[in-house]
């Protein structure tokens, strides 16, 4: 679908995976129509996907343990992959990793292709195998990844808990791309969601293109850590001959 913006708009369904080599200015915009997704996600440097999403500098740079607006992705090479500009969510797993066919089994039941054809029960790790074999990647590229739309608590112990209600109908996450990234997604359910019935509910991406950072954004500025990796972004891709 193309709106009169110039947007496009697509329904990621239940269970489907997505991946897109995005520019930099360009928008990614989650939606969680339901109020119930989680959309796990992994980002990689398009042009060299050796270098990808890093979630231990990701969230020690930024002294936090989710993610929200103003936070930024990070690369192992310290540069920033992308920004979250917006949202109405507030709190994204960043811990947690994503569930296999091990776990799904155990939870859901016999969920195989040949037992329910087109209404197999998919998962996350094999969900994102196929998109990242698309693009020459594997096994060993599956890192931690982001849970958007979830929450997952922390115990003093160490010990993890899912935490119901986190997003809600209508909740929308913005990333805006810094660097040119390869965005892998997969809309399946969460390893720690409690509820035994699959059926992850559609999510919709929206994709449109905006204007670079300015001096005093929100992200660039929420750490001085962030302005660092800015300026390394800036000038990785200057030297590639690229435009912000």
């Amino acid at each position: 679908m193309t709106l009169s913006s110039g947007q496009t708009q697509e329904s990621l369904r239940g269970g489907q995976a997505w991946s897109r080599r995005m520019a930099p200015r360009q928008r990614l915009r989650i939606t969680d129509d339901a109020g119930t997704a989680c959309v796990s996600a992994l980002f990689f440097n398009a042009a060299d996907p050796l270098e990808r999403y890093n979630m231990a500098d990701t969230l020690k740079a930024q002294y936090t343990a989710f993610l929200t607006a103003g936070r930024v992705l990070y690369s192992d090479m310290g540069r920033v992959l992308c920004s979250i500009t917006d949202d109405t969510c507030g709190w994204h797993d960043t811990i947690s990793g994503c569930g296999d066919a091990t776990a799904s089994g155990r939870r859901f039941g016999e969920g195989s292709y040949q037992t329910l054809r087109n209404d197999f029960q998919r998962n996350a790790r094999d969900n994102f195998l196929i998109e990242l074999g698309k693009h020459g990647l594997g096994k060993r590229d599956v890192v931690a990844n982001v849970n958007f739309f979830v929450r997952v608590a922390v115990g003093d112990s160490g010990d993890l808990r899912w935490v119901a209600g986190n997003s809600r109908p209508g909740a929308a996450v913005e990333l805006r791309i810094e660097m040119e990234t390869l965005v892998v997604l997969t809309n399946t359910p969460h390893p720690m969601d409690p509820r035994t019935t699959y059926g992850p509910p559609a999510v919709t991406l929206s994709l449109y293109d905006g204007p670079p950072p300015a001096a005093d954004d929100r992200c660039r500025l929420s750490r001085p850590e962030n302005g660092r990796g800015f300026a390394l972004t800036e000038a990785y891709v200057a030297e590639r001959g690229g435009a912000l």
